[in-house]
């Protein structure tokens, strides 16, 4: 039997789901990587723990996902179980922590799952060829190829892209292939951070204060949405679980008004009613009724005296109310290679529901090289094994 060429274009996370989930007694996989070795940014987004997905109902994650539209057919594959059950079986197995974040069992380091799936290729006839660097198209639409000893065309099969976003430069994801797609009247958007820092331009006499320091167990709101979690004040601005979820409403913002508007209820779980009870009871003056009566931390004391006025800080019912909706002005994002991910690349609307170009036939998208969000916490990788398990889901099945 004749096999059907494949080439995945890029090295990444996306890209090796796919390779190991192709049926490759019809197809014969290569992947073409501009690097030295595959999955760099699988190694770096290990770092401080490779968070593979997240504990939660399909319904509920499908939720995480925007455009959502993008992600209705990719359901059953945002299953944390599907996802476990796929590392179990290429050896890899996995736990629910406390946070209900899923993640290898402890002793298994990230170089060791990457190792598992590159094992698996390898057993599959995966072809992986370094130091490729996709260079663009020919006249005749085909793939053109460049290593150290010299350019070449891909000619004949499918291709499939899988190139990345443009955050961390270091792992070769750069985005700079935007153009390639945009000379072929194929639409694109220009990258822009997430799941990333934010600014805040703090008082200098108080950022040095601020730095490092965590809000704990806060919520933060910005227009409609609101997330609970940890934040974390940075010389910089914030960061932290509990603003990355807001990345979209907080750039969508920023993109209007060049500012963006969040609130931070600091005893999330308690009403006003009952603060504005403990706080009478409580003996002493202000900033003991605070500390004593309502359990604040050290940074919240701060931020309360040096952004509210002495007229709310003095006046019961509006620092009340303050503690429940404390403003802060967002001034920026952090630069797109400090962002964990990013948005932007291929609009969503070129591929189908296979992430096949509807302009180039036999040419397909996955990975974050579509313009798709989701929040960092497992979600970004479930994300890419969902759109890689589906793609080759209807390439295993197609016939053409």
């Amino acid at each position: 039997m004749i096999k059907i060429p494949i080439h995945i274009i890029g090295g990444g996370t996306a890209a090796l789901f796919l390779a190991a989930a192709l049926d490759t007694t019809k197809y014969q996989v290569t992947i073409y990587e501009r690097n030295k070795a595959p999955g760099r940014k699988f190694l770096v987004a290990g770092d401080g723990g490779l968070n593979l997905s997240y504990n939660e109902t399909p319904e509920k994650m499908l939720g995480r996902y925007m455009p959502t539209n993008l992600f209705h057919s990719l359901s059953p594959y945002l299953n944390v179980e599907a996802i476990r059950s796929w590392f179990r079986g290429i050896g890899i197995e996995t736990y629910v922590g406390s946070s209900n974040r899923v993640f290898p069992i402890e002793g298994i380091k990230p170089i060791t799952v990457l190792n598992a799936l590159l094992e698996t290729l390898a057993q599959k006839g995966v072809t992986i060829k370094t130091e490729h660097e996709w260079i663009g198209f020919s006249e005749s639409n085909h793939v053109l190829i460049h290593n150290p000893n010299g350019t070449f065309e891909l000619d004949e099969g499918k291709v499939v892209f899988a190139l990345g976003g443009a955050s961390w430069k270091k792992t070769g994801s750069a985005g700079e292939w935007l153009h390639h797609f945009a000379e072929k009247g194929i639409r694109t958007k220009p990258f822009q951070p997430s799941n990333c820092a934010f600014e805040i331009k703090w008082p200098v006499d108080v950022s040095g204060k601020l730095a490092g320091q965590p809000l704990k167990n806060v919520s933060v709101t910005c227009g409609t949405k609101a997330v609970s979690g940890e934040v974390v004040l940075t010389k910089f601005g914030i960061e932290g679980s509990g603003i990355y979820p807001l990345s979209g409403k907080i750039r969508e913002a920023l993109n209007e008004n060049s500012e963006a508007c969040i609130f931070i209820d600091f005893k999330p779980v308690w009403t006003a009613a009952r603060i504005h009870e403990v706080f009478i009871k409580t003996k002493g003056n202000t900033s003991d009724r605070l500390r004593q009566g309502l359990k604040l931390a050290p940074p919240v004391m701060l931020l309360l005296k040096q952004f509210l006025p002495k007229e709310t800080f003095t006046n019961m019912e509006l620092l009340c109310k303050a503690l429940k909706a404390f403003p802060l002005r967002i001034t920026a994002t952090a630069p797109l290679d400090e962002a964990i991910s990013t948005v932007g690349g291929i609009d969503c609307d070129e591929v189908d529901q296979k992430f096949e170009l509807k302009k180039l036939k036999n040419y397909f998208v996955i990975g974050e090289q579509l313009d798709w969000d989701a929040p960092t916490g497992g979600y970004l990788i479930t994300g890419c094994f969902a759109q890689a398990m589906h793609l080759a889901a209807a390439l295993n099945h197609r016939v053409d």
